[in-house]
């Protein structure tokens, strides 16, 4: 199996997350990386005008990468990311749509104080066609990497 774990971190819990998935894996890590850095104001989840707010209210908005990866190498891809109003930050959809995940294995992780992937994964459905989704989850910030082997130990991915 040749595995990638592809994430975006805001304020660096997903990275954590997604390193300790890449370590239990061996896979290599890639970090998607906004060509338009986020500053703290617009990480205000609170004001409505807010960078990150204004982009998740527009069902369109798709954020440029800095760092763009080729993943056809890859059968498997992990995809991490911060849950931003009860879905993947923009940035994750352009991330899918930039790619072609064809016979890829797609797994989808998050990380939130409180919401769970929701709907997300039928929304990344719809832009990664192709792609053989398995059962994302949330993993939380200081996750064991035994809790974390667990998990990937359902996936039924792992070779014989």
């Amino acid at each position: 199996m040749n595995a990638l774990v592809a994430y975006f971190s805001a304020s660096g819990i997903t990275k954590e997350v997604a390193q300790n998935i890449a370590s239990v894996l061996e896979a290599e890590l890639y970090e998607i990386l906004p060509q338009e850095p986020y500053t703290k104001q617009d990480l205000d989840w609170r004001d409505e005008n807010s960078r990150t707010t204004l982009e998740c209210k527009d069902k369109s908005s798709r954020p440029k990468i800095a760092n763009f990866k080729d993943i056809s190498s890859f059968d498997v891809i992990f995809v991490g990311f911060p849950i931003w109003w009860y879905s993947a930050p923009p940035i994750i959809f352009t991330f899918l749509e930039s790619q072609s995940f064809s016979g890829k294995t797609l797994i989808p992780f998050c990380t939130s104080g409180g919401s769970d992937l929701g709907n997300t994964p039928r929304d990344m459905q719809k832009c990664a066609l192709g792609a053989n989704f398995k059962q994302g989850r949330l993993l939380r910030f200081g996750e064991s990497k035994a809790s974390i082997r667990k998990w990937i130990n359902t996936l039924g991915i792992m070779e014989a």
